[in-house]
């Protein structure tokens, strides 16, 4: 999960849970550091080989646009089936347009009222916890 803002990262971890995702999840502020993590030390991504990978993306980072890490994990060849769910406040039609070429998976606005977010992360928590990943190469 890579996501700045500490309140809306707890609200998606504890409804995701709610819907009874077990999975691990591996919380970040920054892009720098998720890339970091997603690409390796050398930055080849490979460690990933055979494992399924799910990347909740925030676009509005404090060091670098979603859309940067989106557009690098999609080009890399042992990263590029990652699901990747932007999540994000922004609901411009160019910006979602631009995710999807990019190769998100599913994009979702964040309500900005409380209790429509909490619903939409529940919704979404329900889903993921239905979804088919593909393994990484």
């Amino acid at each position: 999960m890579i996501e700045d803002d500490e309140g809306h990262a707890r609200l998606i971890e504890k409804n995701i849970r709610r819907a009874g995702v077990t999975n691990e999840i591996v919380p970040f502020v920054t892009g720098g550091e998720a890339l970091e993590y997603l690409m390796g030390k050398n930055g080849s991504g490979e460690s990933w080989k055979g494992q399924p990978i799910l990347i909740l993306l925030d676009l509005n980072l404090p060091d670098m646009s979603g859309l940067d890490i989106l557009e690098k994990v999609k080009a890399n060849p042992h990263t590029r089936r990652a699901m990747v769910i932007v999540l994000t406040t922004t609901d411009d039609p160019r910006e979602i347009a631009r995710c999807y070429d990019l190769g998100a998976n599913v994009y979702v606005s964040k309500p900005m009222q409380y209790d429509k977010f909490v619903h939409a992360i529940q919704q979404l928590g329900m889903f993921v916890a239905v979804m088919k990943i593909p393994e990484a190469e």
